[in-house]
């Protein structure tokens, strides 16, 4: 299988990793930049929860025609991203099967508008990344990671998907339902990424302390009721697994942390900003997602 990794950020370059190391033929497709020169010149260093380290060779190039000859894109792009990355894939794309594995609703919608929707796969990974230098991605706490056909029946070529990331080191299990996966996703995001980003800590202070035990638990409550009011039926335990989650990654910088530190325009708008859109449809009240997506823009002095 012939793989591109486009978005080579924290989580595209550990996916990316990860697949070489399962002796997948891995492109990491991005922008001229100082991490795609040091893993052309010495390889991707990624160094495991446990500490080690583990060096694969994928190749990486900048020039989006490289897809041409792929079986599988993985995106990674941020979603703010996506349409122009979904344009660039409809150009070049030739049959190859497209896994969003980003954050936020609506990706895979704006794939299928520029690629064939019948190619297109959802994925979810709630495993922790943290790219901390140019050729180095930290692998911060490992997690659960699903993907499932977003039109149509899951088949022996989804299968193939989930057996090679298995095989390089992240179990990945096929469901036939991804929505419902992509919304609890945002819901461990939604309890997690915001307040670890405006308070400046590690996911594990929202279960070591009591304030961040009480943000998370009340942001996830009010976006359950927004899933189901979308006809979306999560897990009765989702508040417990943005719990877990926030544990298993307890030494991990959330990627809103991380974009908010940086300066970096982050994915409030599809993770809060769309939660809060979608309740203001079913007339639902969220006054701690809005109030967490209004301080982030704030931070970032956005709208």
């Amino acid at each position: 299988m012939r793989v591109v990794v486009q978005g080579p950020g924290s989580l595209g370059s550990l996916v990316g990793g990860v697949l070489a190391g399962g002796e997948t033929a891995v492109t990491l497709l991005g922008h001229q930049s100082e991490h795609l020169t040091r893993v052309r010149e010495d390889g991707l260093r990624v160094v495991q929860p446990d500490g080690t380290t583990r060096v694969t060779r994928p190749s990486v190039a900048t020039d989006p025609s490289v897809v041409a000859d792929a079986d599988l894109v993985v995106v990674c792009v941020k979603s703010y991203d996506t349409a122009s990355a979904a344009r660039a894939l409809g150009r070049q794309c030739d049959g190859a099967m497209v896994l969003t594995l980003q954050n936020g609703l609506g990706n895979a919608a704006v794939l299928a508008e520029h690629v064939p929707a019948d190619t297109v796969l959802v994925g979810t990974t709630t495993h922790g990344a943290a790219r901390t230098e140019p050729g180095v991605v930290r692998h911060a706490g490992g997690g659960e990671t699903t993907i499932g056909r977003y039109r149509g029946a899951n088949d022996a070529r989804v299968a193939s998907v989930a057996a090679a990331f298995s095989t390089g080191g992240m179990e990945t299990t096929v469901t036939a339902s991804p929505q419902r996966a992509v919304w609890e996703k945002v819901l461990v995001n939604v309890g997690i990424n915001a307040a670890t980003a405006l308070a400046d800590v590690d996911n594990g202070a929202l279960v070591e302390f009591p304030p961040g035990e009480r943000v998370l638990e009340r942001a996830v409550t009010e976006g359950v009721r927004v899933a189901e009011a979308e006809g979306v039926s999560v897990s009765e335990s989702v508040v417990e697994r943005a719990r877990q989650v926030a544990a298993r990654t307890a030494s991990n910088e959330s990627s809103m942390r991380q974009d908010l530190a940086g300066g970096a325009r982050t994915e409030v708008e599809s993770l809060h900003g769309a939660v809060v859109e979608r309740a203001r449809d079913h007339d639902i009240a969220v006054p701690v997602i809005r109030t967490l997506a209004d301080l982030v823009r704030l931070a970032q002095r956005d709208g």
